[in-house]
């Protein structure tokens, strides 16, 4: 069992959801239950995937919940896309977000890819 706070993808996927968490704060009232809930729910599963796949005992299993976490971050990355144009979200703030998923997707992958060669 590994402790995921000792990951530095699961701290960048935590620092992405805590950005998520901000970035929607602004988002109109009226995509509270719309487009915040499912940006939130995206962002935040990503380090939660991390943490579960860390918490069982064979890598099998790991790279099984990394492969959700990918999943949930290529959600997350439609609705960025989405915001930006509805424009919830500034192009900057856009860019900025989309440059550090697509990062974490990139270590995810990376991992995922480290598990399936040790098997």
């Amino acid at each position: 069992m590994k402790n995921f706070r000792d990951l530095q993808i699961w701290n960048r996927s935590h620092g992405l959801t805590l950005d998520i968490y901000r970035i929607t704060k602004s988002f109109p009232g009226t995509e509270t239950y719309g487009l915040v809930s499912q940006m939130r729910r995206s962002a935040s599963s990503i380090p939660t995937n991390i943490a579960e796949g860390c918490g069982r005992n064979t890598e099998r299993d790991f790279a099984r919940f990394l492969d959700t976490a990918m999943g949930s971050a290529s959600e997350l990355e439609y609705q960025l896309i989405l915001a930006c144009d509805l424009n919830y979200i500034p192009q900057e703030i856009f860019e900025t977000t989309l440059t550090e998923l697509t990062e974490i997707k990139r270590m995810l992958n990376a991992f995922i890819q480290k598990l399936r060669a040790n098997r």
